[in-house]
């Protein structure tokens, strides 16, 4: 696909956008915005030195923190706009499916999920889900198959207290120009229960933990006509997910 063709699809899909806006635990929905800091409009962070890039575009903020285990299935919950569909069979809900890229989870631990600022926290991964060179479909495909809903699981072994719940999703049909790469991103707040002790120490500052041209932020993943990255392994933004001290 030329570079002119790529651009007009970008341009006419500008639109096209998602935010985080429920969270599940163990199958069981929390309710709309619930627990959650949310953006109130589906814009991205297109610069990665932003402050926003921690929690998204300050708009809804919940005084609620949700109660979870160590070791529960955590479900984050996308939507074209706050409610889901724009309108009545919204091609582009949960997201327009132009918007290929990975899906990270990030947790940091806090005194007051409720009432911490998102700035100067220490983040660490706990699940990502990226290309699969196999199939070509990207973590953001099989959130669109899974109608919305995308999973990370709470460490079995980490210690206890109130975190913030970090989801990101990164849309890189437009990377292969500076700040073309989209961020969506939301925080839930949690208080977590059970698990071990473990308090993980490699961890990293958001913003801080991307480069503008890091490779899997500038990046062409348009290889005749087609965004898989020619089915090439796909270098996922950030650190690797933590696990457990055996």
């Amino acid at each position: 696909m030329k570079l002119t063709l790529i651009a007009s699809l970008a341009a006419a899909l500008a639109e096209c956008h998602s935010i985080f806006q429920k969270l599940s635990v163990n199958g069981a929905e929390q309710g709309q915005l619930v627990g959650l800091r949310a953006p109130s409009q589906p814009n991205p962070v297109t610069n990665v030195n932003d402050q926003q890039l921690a929690c998204g575009i300050s708009g809804t903020r919940s005084n609620q923190v949700i109660n979870v285990k160590a070791g529960d299935k955590i479900g984050a919950w996308w939507g074209h706009v706050i409610g889901g569909q724009q309108w009545p069979n919204d091609p582009d809900h949960p997201i327009a499916s132009s918007h290929k890229g990975p899906i990270s989870t990030y947790m940091a631990r806090v005194d007051n999920a409720a009432t911490v600022s998102p700035t100067g926290l220490k983040w660490f991964k706990i699940h990502e889900d990226g290309l699969n060179t196999q199939t070509g479909k990207w973590g953001v495909d099989n959130m669109i198959a899974a109608k919305g809903w995308s999973y990370a699981t709470i460490p079995q072994c980490l210690a206890p207290g109130q975190y913030l719940f970090r989801q990101e999703l990164l849309a890189l049909h437009s990377a292969y120009s500076n700040m073309g790469a989209q961020f969506y991103q939301s925080c839930a707040q949690l208080n977590v229960s059970g698990g071990g002790s473990y308090v993980p120490t490699e961890t990293v500052s958001i913003p801080g933990a991307y480069k503008q041209n890091d490779p899997g932020i500038l990046i062409q993943i348009w290889v005749a006509s087609v965004p898989d990255n020619g089915r090439k392994a796909y270098p996922i933004p950030g650190p690797r997910p933590m696990t457990c001290p055996a």
